[in-house]
């Protein structure tokens, strides 16, 4: 069977390449074309001599991906993708431009086991892990299409990347790696629904990465109706991992919460998701629910939203609403993917 190079990290890579029987500077020439360049075949690798071409050829594989569908928002340039992988799974990613440089939001899962009621990457279910170079070369093919360098990324498309632990924190590595692609670790940011051991796990990787707790409700009737996750880690279990989290890291936290029609956007649900969260070294980033036809939530009026940051601002919360980015082509990850299976 053929190994998988993408995933490989430099000192990995030059094991390999030394057990063929070639000097250890190729790897570092092959590494550079995989990461920097985002060369997605071997025969692309000109510097290299045509015996090692073949050599790779029949040892390795570069699980790189397709697109399948592209769209492209005509209000603010976001563009989605829809990517077909080597098995012919689909798996979804978005470019989106800031006045800072790109942003790319990439996949872990194909689809989620989550059960999220609001989102649309989990309706079916998940059906496998993503291997690190697949969330990798979802980055690469999205620069290489549109001819542009990529400064942040964000692990907020389908799938829980806790549930994808290890391949998750193998992608961060090799994206960060000062001989690939050198992205700053304070440029990433990985959403999690709520995963417990995956806070502390993650605590003890001691990474300058952004966390993203998607909570969503200030307390457990309410959330567990909304996040099925809440039934094994309760709300008050989810903020204790959240302060021990920043007690270690020193990093603050973001909260997701998406904010639903006569569901969670109430004035009592602002006063206490602010009692809940007092003290704590966090940002809260509100969302207006991207509406899905199967999910029947509908996204909260602007009054409501306004109503909902002006009284966590008034509390003394660092509060943003997140700038909706891509509305007109579904940029809201599992949408595409789920039209394209029907």
């Amino acid at each position: 069977m053929k190994k998988d190079i993408l995933s490989m990290d430099l000192p990995e890579l030059t094991e390999e390449i030394k057990a063929l029987g070639q000097p250890a500077y190729r790897a570092g020439q092959i590494y550079k074309w995989l990461h920097q360049a985002g060369e997605n075949s071997f025969d692309g690798m000109t510097n290299l001599p045509k015996a090692l071409r073949e050599q790779l050829h029949d040892n390795f594989v570069i699980f790189g991906c397709s697109i399948e569908k592209k769209l492209i928002s005509e209000y603010d340039e976001t563009v989605k993708y829809l990517f077909r992988l080597h098995d012919g799974e689909c798996v979804e990613t978005v470019l989106m431009k800031y006045k800072y440089g790109y942003s790319v939001c990439v996949s872990s899962q194909v689809g989620c086991r989550m059960g999220c009621k609001f989102c649309a990457s989990t309706l079916n279910g998940v059906v496998r892990n993503l291997a690190a170079s697949e969330i990798l070369s979802q980055v690469y093919t999205v620069q290489r299409d549109n001819g542009v360098r990529v400064s942040h990324i964000v692990m907020m498309g389908m799938g829980e990347p806790f549930d994808n632990f290890d391949n998750a924190m193998r992608f961060l590595r090799l994206v960060t790696d000062e001989n690939g692609l050198n992205l700053s670790m304070r440029h990433i940011s990985l959403s999690t629904c709520g995963i417990v051991p995956g806070i502390y796990r993650l605590a003890e990787e001691n990474l300058q990465l952004t966390l993203s707790v998607s909570l969503h409700a200030p307390n457990n009737a309410l959330r567990s109706s909304m996040m099925p996750v809440n039934k094994k880690w309760p709300v008050e279990t989810l903020i204790k991992a959240c302060k021990d989290y920043t007690s270690a890291t020193s990093r603050r936290i973001s909260f997701e919460y998406a904010l639903v029609s006569g569901v969670n956007d109430t004035p009592a649900c602002a006063r206490e998701l602010a009692a809940l969260l007092k003290g704590m070294l966090c940002h809260i980033n509100l969302i207006p629910v991207n509406e899905v036809a199967e999910t029947g939530m509908k996204k909260s009026t602007t009054d409501s939203v306004r109503r909902f940051e002006a009284l966590l601002a008034e509390r003394g919360f660092a509060v943003t609403v997140r700038r909706t980015l891509g509305s007109d082509i579904n940029a809201a990850c599992g949408q595409l993917r789920r039209s394209s299976m029907k």
